[in-house]
């Protein structure tokens, strides 16, 4: 059965996706609608910024972020002068972590359901005098709903089963940044391999819920 050490996981892992998963929504979607809309020469690059976590080893990005968020890199100088502290080995660098690691899994499928909209219902928008922010969310939202639920489905289910990324900047602190994946790699390397068995069990029957709704709610999905 699952222990204390391994509920708290639980709750961090939770905790850390929902967190995460409003935040990749948030920068997430103003990024897909431009990567859509916009004609500039930076979109290839940008493009490719967002997709690099895909082929990137999880250590080598979590490597470069702590380099990033540490004492003596540029983002931890500005953290510490802001009064916030370096992010590595805190609740708020796994946060950044889980969320530049699981952003092409939001990004991809706005970018999918915004391009499949069209130019028409806007053009539409624009003949009723709406605004282009008016127009995005009275118009793009509702087209785009299941682009919206895919991301928000796959950028949840994929900061809960993070390890690599989260266990560089994280580390292994109970009840701050140990979270499930990083508790199970504990129990095996402890040799518990029955409460390893619990652990895993947890992540594989969520993981094949989570596509199981992903799939009936949205049964186009495994089509495109």
């Amino acid at each position: 059965m699952l222990n204390e050490a391994d509920l708290a996981a639980l709750l961090l892992t939770l905790k850390v996706a929902c967190v995460a998963t409003v935040l990749l929504l948030m920068f997430g979607t103003p990024i897909a609608w431009w990567l859509v809309r916009t004609p500039s020469r930076w979109k290839g690059v940008v493009n490719t910024l967002v997709a690099l976590p895909l082929v990137l080893p999880p250590t080598v990005l979590g490597f470069y972020l702590l380099v990033l968020m540490g004492p003596n890199g540029s983002v931890g100088r500005l953290t510490t002068e802001l009064g916030l502290g370096v992010l590595p080995f805190t609740f708020g660098g796994v946060i950044v972590a889980s969320v530049l690691y699981s952003l092409p899994f939001v990004v991809q499928p706005l970018q999918t359901a915004f391009a499949a909209i069209g130019e028409r219902p806007l053009e539409v928008a624009a003949t009723l005098r709406a605004s282009p922010l008016d127009a995005f969310f009275s118009v793009v939202v509702p087209l785009a709903r299941h682009g919206f639920m895919t991301a928000t489905v796959l950028g949840f289910a994929h900061t809960v089963g993070e390890f690599g990324v989260v266990l560089m900047v994280g580390g292994n602190i109970p009840d701050k940044t140990r979270v499930v994946s990083v508790q199970i790699y504990n129990h095996v390397e402890a040799m518990e391999y029955t409460q390893a068995h619990w652990l895993a069990a947890c992540l594989l029957v969520f993981s094949f819920v989570v596509l199981f709704l992903l799939y009936r709610l949205n049964p186009n999905h495994g089509q495109r």
